[in-house]
């Protein structure tokens, strides 16, 4: 199974930048892990909320193939332990799944097109992070999980 993560807008914090790209570079010895930007969406300032989740949508489904399981990173989605995330991800890799798509959105959220699309919705806390944040938490766990499955001491109980 291969993973990306689909995040809409550049990390324009380093030290932000230079966690992911070390824990980016951990999953790798894993899974195959892409992270995919989006660039930000010109002349927002002009556009509604709607418009822009629209717009932000047809970019994030244009990234999509058909057989893709989409799941979106969104504040009302299940919560999961890192236990409990770790036997997801078996889930899916037994399932047979090719890639695994998983989505930060914009601003405001997902358009109607893509909450349509999605096969699921993750939260990963009740808490609001920034979406340049929520990357560098997100891709952790993804790592966290992978190292729950192999036993090794990274997490500890």
């Amino acid at each position: 199974m291969n993973i990306k993560l689909i995040a809409i807008g550049k990390t324009d914090n380093k030290s932000l930048q230079t966690l992911i790209d070390d824990y980016t570079k951990r999953l790798s010895f894993y899974i195959k892990f892409d992270l995919e930007i989006i660039p930000d969406i010109k002349n927002v300032k002009n556009l509604s909320e709607s418009q822009q989740k629209e717009k932000e949508g047809e970019l994030i489904l244009s990234k999509l193939t058909p057989t893709d399981q989409l799941i979106l990173l969104d504040e009302n989605g299940k919560n999961f332990s890192s236990v409990g995330f770790s036997e997801e991800l078996q889930k899916k890799m037994n399932s047979g799944i090719k890639t695994l798509v998983f989505v930060i959105g914009g601003p405001y959220g997902f358009s109607d097109t893509v909450y349509a699309k999605a096969q699921g919705k993750i939260s990963l806390s009740l808490m609001t992070f920034s979406h340049q944040m929520v990357r560098l938490f997100f891709i952790e766990q993804l790592y966290r999980g992978f190292t729950i499955l192999r036993n090794e001491p990274y997490h500890h109980q």
